[in-house]
């Protein structure tokens, strides 16, 4: 991704992508702004009007849009990032936030990291399925946050009128700043591998590795490396449309993680179309869609987690070249519970048919 070029007229990044879309009608506006050497959130801003309406909320505020859109029925909710796009459709049922960290539970399932929703806008565009109406998020570099989207079943009155009541009456325009690079992993010399795998091995729940990783100051895919192939190792990147292909024919239930530094969108269930298409391999259910650039993958790698109060977890994990997560799979189970056997089942068939 090119940084944005923030010199750039509005009125000439708004023609450039008027002319291109009149040019493709089905072409996504992510694959234009990238074209243009910006990210979508500048050229969204650039295409404000008739069509584009910037909204008021910022950061926390966001929760009380997310809770008034929970009354408007059923969403398409759609997070991504480079590598992988993570489409739900569902209700939100439950809304709730401490701070900047929030969550919204139901038929949608996300982890919000709300001090990077930065702005949002209300957007109607053609899309490759029609005219279709959305609430669009943006970091403050511009890269995009998550995507709601109405769809048949959404109750578009109540979605206007919420619209309505969150548009910003400020006309000057949002700025954005450059693109950071990542942060360099510290060397592995001064990672107390000890310590990192007497903490992983004390591991009370899964979600105490985010805090492991933090006390040893290690890198995700840095602590798999280095933690052990008893609680890490690293597989082919085949092992992934095995799994899925496995899962289908199965009927196993997982779960499947995708996210960027705003949103973590989570989806529980069973899968039942897995197809390939050029680099990319989906999943295409009614209710779940998923899109991964297999030719982003830079190493997958299968991680266990051997906690004191569900057992052993069991994820597969999966990394691009500049070692950020692209996606994660888990066992699906009920909260609470010990991870299933069909699961690790799965996994070991995939693996094995991997070798």
């Amino acid at each position: 991704m090119a940084e944005p070029r923030l010199q750039t007229a509005p009125l000439d990044l708004a023609t450039a992508f008027h002319a291109r879309k009149a040019a493709d009608p089905t072409a996504r506006s992510r694959d234009i702004a990238d074209a243009l050497g910006v990210t979508e959130g500048v050229l969204v801003e650039a295409r404000r009007g008739d069509d584009v309406h910037r909204l008021a909320p910022r950061g926390v505020d966001f929760v009380g849009l997310l809770e008034a859109l929970k009354d408007a029925g059923p969403v398409m909710s759609l997070t991504r990032n480079d590598a992988a796009v993570h489409e739900t459709t569902g209700q939100m049922d439950t809304v709730a936030s401490h701070n900047t960290m929030g969550q919204v539970l139901g038929g949608i399932d996300l982890r919000l990291f709300l001090r990077h929703w930065h702005v949002g806008y209300a957007v109607r565009e053609e899309t490759r399925s029609g005219r279709r109406s959305s609430i669009q998020v943006f970091d403050a570099t511009g890269m995009p946050v998550i995507k709601l989207y109405a769809v048949a079943s959404t109750d578009m009155a109540l979605w206007q009128r919420i619209v309505e009541d969150n548009l910003d009456s400020a006309s000057e325009p949002t700025t954005f700043a450059p693109s950071a690079a990542p942060e360099p992993e510290r060397p592995d010399s001064e990672i107390d591998v000890v310590a990192l795998r007497e903490g992983w091995l004390a591991l009370d729940h899964s979600h105490d590795f985010h805090r492991l990783l933090r006390e040893t100051g290690a890198g995700r895919e840095q602590a798999l490396r280095l933690a052990g192939e008893d609680l890490a190792f690293c597989t082919t990147a085949e092992i992934v449309e095995r799994m899925l292909t496995g899962a289908a024919k199965s009927g196993v239930s997982l779960m499947c993680f995708v996210g960027n530094p705003g949103c973590l969108q989570i989806f529980s269930g069973p899968v039942e179309q897995v197809a390939t298409m050029g680099p990319w391999l989906n999943v295409l259910d009614p209710g779940f869609n998923l899109h991964l650039r297999t030719d982003k993958i830079a190493s997958t790698w299968v991680v266990i987690k051997p906690t004191r109060l569900r057992g052993r977890i069991t994820s597969v994990e999966l990394f691009d070249a500049q070692h950020q997560l692209i996606c994660q799979f888990f066992g699906s189970r009920p909260p609470g519970e010990p991870e299933r056997d069909a699961w690790r089942g799965l996994l070991e068939q995939s693996l094995g048919a991997a070798a």
